[in-house]
């Protein structure tokens, strides 16, 4: 359960960014824990949550790896401690030039996501002459059952390769001399809370890699993507997701040999919850049917609820009276800067102190500049940063 410096926060301008590191770090040791008993299962912790730098680097240094999605994920893993060889590189649209930082870099592999990437990939292997360690993403057709704009595993997503057109891509970058076609990646969505999609992806994978053995092609890596969800609703209740349950499904449905890896993407799970965004109440207005507390920070800080119709529990950490409901809006000029409608906070007061919780995760590192106003900073548990 996360405590907030009431004190310390009472000289701080606001909003910010406050950060749990306690709560981070045992969050790494339940992801490590849950994962001990298998050499075979590695995590790679998805940059894309979170990038902020005291967050990486505490990350880097419990041994996780890095899953990034631009060369500027890459060049701020690298500078946290994170080693190149445990660095995955995914994304639709990778640059020549992304793609080439991470060649000399020395990457672990390449998340390869269409045959015209692979062919560049290809092409740049064999101009600097370096073979390009690569898996296939493929696109399994399956519902993640989470909001449409973060299910990434239907035919229709931009993602991957559909499973039925693989075949001649695999056997592509089997033939060429500058990929070394090392496994399949998967990912299937986010915010995932009901096991049933990633039991389907086990027996997915399990299919395709049976399929491909026949064919004579061992796959050596199997990447399944991350997707697990946190509890956005009382997250004191459940600060850290139940990674033993969700590693054990894997561990039970994919039937995979002693000798492959099976990497996960965990961002979401690992981050969310230790980070809340804090925020001051400068006006409490009475509408005609309902009553509005306009508080400092806006979409521009925290867009997932306008965004994504996110819901974050807020609470009132300067009143603990009775609570009276509001709409908890910021000062940006479009309507969608809400965080809530009808959100029961104890009574709201000019001055008064809220946390936007379980903000760690698309919270900072979505954040911009939107109508002149600077980034929000942050603070840490056991840090002055």
């Amino acid at each position: 359960m996360t405590q907030f410096p009431l004190e310390r926060f009472k000289g701080l301008d606001t909003p910010f960014y406050y950060y749990d590191m306690d709560l981070l770090k045992a969050t790494l040791r339940a992801v490590c824990d849950a994962t001990s008993g298998d050499g075979r299962f590695k995590v790679h912790y998805a940059v894309k949550a979170n990038a902020n730098y005291e967050i990486l680097k505490a990350i880097a240094e419990a041994g996780f790896g890095a899953d990034c999605v631009s060369g500027g994920e890459i060049q701020l893993a690298l500078a946290a401690g994170f080693k190149a060889e445990d660095i995955m590189f995914a994304g639709v649209g990778k640059t020549d030039v992304e793609i080439e930082m991470g060649l000399n870099a020395g990457i672990g592999m390449f998340n390869v996501e269409s045959e015209p990437e692979l062919e560049v990939i290809m092409q740049i292997s064999e101009r600097l002459g370096k073979v390009a360690t690569v898996a296939l993403r493929v696109n399994p057709d399956i519902d993640a059952h989470t909001h449409h704009y973060i299910t990434t595993g239907l035919d229709e997503n931009k993602f991957g390769i559909d499973h039925r057109l693989l075949a001649p891509i695999v056997n592509r970058a089997v033939e060429s001399p500058w990929i070394d076609l090392a496994g399949l990646h998967f990912h299937i969505g986010s915010q995932i809370t009901i096991g049933e999609p990633f039991v389907l992806l086990c027996y997915r994978v399990n299919s395709m890699v049976k399929e491909y053995a026949k064919r004579g092609i061992n796959f050596r890596s199997i990447n399944v993507g991350g997707g697990l969800g946190v509890d956005y609703e009382n997250p004191d209740a459940n600060p850290i997701p139940d990674f033993g349950e969700y590693f054990d499904l894997f561990k039970n449905y994919l039937k995979l040999s002693q000798n492959q890896t099976i990497h996960f993407e965990l961002g979401r799970s690992i981050v969310a919850e230790c980070g809340s965004l804090i925020s001051r109440v400068l006006y409490v207005k009475e509408g005609v049917n309902k009553k509005f507390a306009i508080i400092d920070a806006g979409f521009n800080d925290l867009i997932r609820p306008a965004f994504y119709q996110a819901q974050h529990l807020i609470q009132n950490l300067s009143s603990y009276g009775p609570t009276r409901e509001y709409e908890i809006v910021g000062p940006i000029c479009e309507t969608s800067d809400s965080f809530g409608c009808n959100i029961p906070i104890a009574e709201a007061r000019r001055g008064d102190l809220l946390a936007i919780r379980s903000a760690g995760a698309y919270g900072q590192t979505m954040s911009m500049t939107y109508n002149g106003r600077p980034l929000a900073g942050a603070y840490y548990s056991d840090s002055a940063n």
